[in-house]
Order: structure tokens, then C-alpha cells, then sequence
């Protein structure tokens, strides 16, 4: 019997960005895509550029009952996710930690690390109960070394790396859960902490190139495992 190989993704943080990239790339190898962001005019955008096959709606990570409803939406219709890219994220505004507002550290958590735990919650049950599927939560070089001005961005890739490997000493034989370096790409979050210097990395759409089809590869036996994009 012949085994489909066409796969459900679903990415956060998919209106911009990484994000933004990899939705065309997983929709050009055939696959079919949900997406999440924040933006209302990003979003309306996307779902006049791609067929309505796919599904792209407005939702906030870090609020958990948006996720809950984003996920019973997709859920209730019969799709469950083969592979999962936590993706969305935030960079705080470079400065010691010290000077960071309390409003700003909280945002920077509540988006890269508590939404990627409402985005678990709600979807990942669904795959667990097929004993199929693939995790991979968005972490960073600076989820594994540290830098001066970057503080609480740092604290919540660190936290994402443990939350992983946590994840994945919990999951059934078949599934896996990663934690993924992306690398340094030229994207607006860099541009914020290097200006002009993110122009010697690659774009967005020059990694999704190659991010795409390693992601495609993950498989259970990278489970628990730290990866990062082989750019």
C-alpha cells in the first residue's frame, strides 16, 4: 500500500520572516500549511496569495485561549499536524539587562517561550494520539551561548532548549521533539541588533532552501536531540 507522503505543517510566527519563507517553500514541495500571526494586514495578505487549500488566521501565541481556539478550529475538522515549527518569536531591544523594562521582558517570554508552550497544549495531544509527528520549537545560537544586550532573549532560547528535551523524554516511540537553531539569517529581527552588518547573512528565502528539506528529514530518531540548520 502506498503511503502518502504529503504532510499537514503548521507554523507560528508564518506572516514574516523565516516564517513567511518556509510557508512557500513547504507549499512548493506540496504540502499543506496552517500559519499563525499577529498581524491582521499580514495575515488577509497571505490568504490572497495562497490557495484556499491553506489556512492562515490571526492569532497571538502567547494568548493561550487564541491558541486553544486556533488549534479546535483546525482540530475538530479531522487535521492533525505531522509537523509542528514553533517558530514565532521576538527580540528585545539591545540593552543591559538592567535597563530592560519589565513590560519589555515580559513580552519577550510570554511570546517565545510561553507561546510555545500553549502551541504544545493544544496541538500536541492530537499527534500523540496517532503516536506520529515531529516538534520543532525554534531555539538559537544564543539558546546556547550568551551575549551581552540580549538577556532576556537568551533566557527564553535557554529555557526553550530545556523545555525540548524535556518534551521529548515525554513523548510515545514514533514521534520526536527538537530543539533548532536556524542560524544567523537577515531578517528583520537581525537587522534590529546589526543594522546594516545583517546584510553578510543569508535571506530568509536562501535558508528556507535549505531548512526546508532538513526539516522534512527529522524523524524519531532525533528525538530529544539539540539541531541546528546546516547552512
Amino acid at each position: 500500500m502506498l503511503v502518502s507522503t504529503k504532510k499537514t505543517v503548521i507554523i507560528t510566527g508564518a506572516t514574516r520572516g523565516c516564517g513567511r519563507a518556509m510557508v512557500e517553500r513547504f507549499i512548493e514541495a506540496g504540502h499543506t500549511v496552517f500559519g499563525c500571526g499577529r498581524s491582521v494586514t499580514d495575515v488577509e495578505e497571505m490568504r490572497s496569495v495562497f490557495a484556499s487549500t491553506h489556512q492562515f488566521d490571526v492569532v497571538d501565541v502567547s494568548d493561550d485561549r487564541q491558541v486553544g481556539a486556533w488549534a479546535r478550529s483546525m482540530l475538530e475538522t479531522g487535521l492533525i499536524p505531522d509537523l509542528l515549527i514553533n517558530n514565532a518569536g521576538v527580540m528585545n531591544r539591545l540593552a543591559p539587562l538592567w535597563q530592560v523594562s519589565a513590560d519589555e521582558f515580559r513580552q519577550v517570554v510570554e511570546i517565545n517561550l510561553i507561546g510555545t508552550a500553549n502551541v504544545i497544549r493544544h496541538f500536541v495531544p492530537s499527534m500523540i494520539g496517532r503516536r506520529r509527528g515531529t516538534i520543532i520549537n525554534f531555539s538559537s545560537g544564543w539558546g546556547r551561548s550568551t551575549a551581552p544586550e540580549v538577556a532576556p532573549y537568551c533566557a527564553t532560547k535557554y529555557a526553550v532548549e530545556g523545555l525540548s528535551q524535556a518534551l521529548a523524554q515525554e513523548l510515545p516511540s514514533g514521534m520526536a521533539a527538537v530543539a533548532m537553531n536556524p542560524g544567523i539569517i537577515n531578517t528583520d529581527m537581525l537587522q534590529s541588533c546589526w543594522g546594516d552588518g545583517a546584510g553578510q547573512y543569508p535571506s530568509a528565502d536562501r535558508w528556507s532552501r535549505v531548512a526546508v528539506p532538513y526539516f522534512l528529514g527529522i524523524n524519531s530518531r532525533d528525538n530529544g536531540r539539540s539541531l541546528s540548520v546546516p547552512l
